[in-house]
């Protein structure tokens, strides 16, 4: 509490001096936030134990094939993946040295869409050894599918 009662003129200055006052609240201060207990609400979990890596989609460190089927499924040398199970297995593969090839082979009636989808997912991965595989059996026009207007619609 700050009091004032003198003039310049001499006399005794009758203010009370705040300092100690602030010091002990702040030693007090400091004292209750050591004693209060630590708030600690653990619950305990019983968790399932992990379990073993997955090793369904092994990479090959000589060339892994992706290939692209009529039912819009993504296959990983024969096993069918997801894309984030795809995007993976890319990046796992990109860090075995040498880099494994990528062969892509898309099924003739395969989405074009996910054709696109696919081939920007090994492009932004950064696959740099990439083939297309399975062409041969496009050499002649029109053997890729069913023929055009056998049988029904056009």
């Amino acid at each position: 509490m700050g009091m004032s009662g003198g003039k310049l003129d001499g006399e005794p200055m009758i203010d009370m001096n705040m300092t100690p006052l602030i010091d002990v609240l702040l030693v007090l201060l400091i004292m209750f936030i050591i004693t209060i207990p630590v708030a600690t609400h653990s619950v305990n979990i019983d968790l399932p134990p992990p379990s073993p890596p997955n090793n369904e989609n092994d990479i090959d460190p000589i060339k892994n094939k992706v290939v692209l089927t009529e039912n819009d499924e993504i296959l990983w040398n024969g096993d069918v993946v997801t894309d984030g199970q795809l995007r993976q297995l890319l990046t796992d593969s990109l860090r075995l040295q040498p880099e494994p090839e990528l062969q892509f082979e898309p099924a003739a009636q395969a989405s074009y869409e996910l054709s696109a989808k696919v081939l920007q997912l090994i492009k932004g991965v950064g696959v740099t050894k990439f083939g297309f595989v399975g062409n041969e059996q496009y050499r002649t026009f029109g053997t890729g599918g069913p023929a055009v207007g056998a049988g029904g619609a056009q």
